[in-house]
């Protein structure tokens, strides 16, 4: 019996300063990931949170200054006559809470699906200025706009903020490898945000009881931001190739996804990072499906703008890449056919 010859290695052994980069990128690319992650929950704090106060000038203003004192720059205060200027103002998510001191006895009232995160901490100031005996002393906690009894602390629709956003990205990179054309692409982009939203929205409304109002507006604002997702990352690949798939994962998932405040609210996070998240499609598309599912659909104008603009700059990158590519391919069968008329 003819004993087998072993198999020649076809490569060589990486070298060890090859082998040190790697662990270099590696150690690199973890740091970045926790800090995009962990940066925004770790310093969050309150930060010009918009909030009302209800009642006489005299006592406002005195809960005023106890605020600014405890919390210097936390609240933007609007003061108002009223405890129904308060609660429309709430309602018309102007405003994340209110302090009422129009009925004789001061109380507070939280809009905990507008954030849990801010309706808590405004439980907690009252009652922090109530053991130091100011007027905002609160005898009782109104929350106008609950999230539903199967979700009480609203964890469903924090926690489907990553997978929107992983959605709008596999959506684009399973749409670049399975489909030709750009025109086709769009149309599959948009067909997906659609079946998408309608299927996200059920799990998260009839299933998991994480949303109320509206089904198909619920649907509309998580289509809405899918679409915004998905067909801007097919944009930069039809410019890029694929290193337009990895800019826009960066965009969308280390930058776009940690700063949209959805767990907790814009205004908590570190600096302008809040007003950042909300100009791109997780934080525009979290607040827009707050608005839809607990506010029948006010304060929704940035977000649908935000969204719409997204929209339009993927379905832009889609069309210049759809026509550079065509270009390409005329300048490539011109100078084929002109290499044969020569030939012959």
């Amino acid at each position: 019996m003819t004993p087998r010859t072993p198999l020649a290695s076809t490569s060589r052994p990486s070298p060890w300063p090859k082998v040190a980069g790697t662990v270099v990128l590696l150690t690199a690319i973890t740091s970045m990931l926790l800090i995009a992650f962990a940066w925004p929950s770790v310093r969050s704090s309150l930060h010009d949170v918009p909030i009302a106060i209800a009642g006489p000038a005299s006592a406002a203003g005195q809960v005023r200054a106890a605020l600014d004192l405890r919390v210097p720059g936390g609240f933007d205060v609007t003061e108002v006559a009223d405890t129904a200027a308060a609660e429309q103002l709430i309602r018309d998510r102007e405003v994340y809470g209110a302090i009422d001191l129009s009925a004789g006895t001061p109380q507070v009232i939280v809009s905990s699906a507008g954030s849990t995160a801010v309706a808590q901490s405004l439980q907690s100031m009252a009652a922090g200025l109530s053991q130091a005996g100011k007027p905002a002393a609160s005898s009782g906690v109104r929350d106008i706009a609950a999230l539903p009894a199967d979700d009480p602390r609203g964890a469903g629709l924090s926690a489907g903020a990553m997978p929107l956003v992983m959605g709008g990205l596999l959506g684009a990179v399973l749409l670049t490898r399975l489909v030709r054309g750009s025109g086709r692409r769009v149309t599959g982009a948009l067909g997906y945000a659609v079946c998408g939203g309608l299927a996200v929205a059920a799990i998260l409304q009839f299933w998991f009881g994480s949303l109320s109002g509206d089904y198909l507006a619920n649907a509309g604002a998580v289509a809405f931001t899918i679409a915004a997702t998905s067909l801007t990352i097919l944009g930069l690949e039809s410019l890029l190739g694929l290193a337009g798939i990895g800019v826009g994962a960066v965009v969308m998932m280390l930058v776009g996804n940690p700063l949209s405040g959805t767990s907790t609210a814009p205004e908590m996070l570190p600096g302008w990072s809040g007003a950042l998240g909300q100009l791109m499609p997780p934080g525009a598309g979290g607040r827009l499906l707050r608005s839809t599912a607990f506010f029948e659909g006010r304060g929704i104008a940035q977000a649908v703008t935000v969204l719409a603009a997204w929209v339009a700059l993927g379905a832009a990158l889609c069309l210049i890449g759809g026509l550079r590519a065509r270009s390409t391919r005329s300048t490539a069968e011109l100078t084929s056919t002109s290499k044969e008329a020569v030939a012959a």
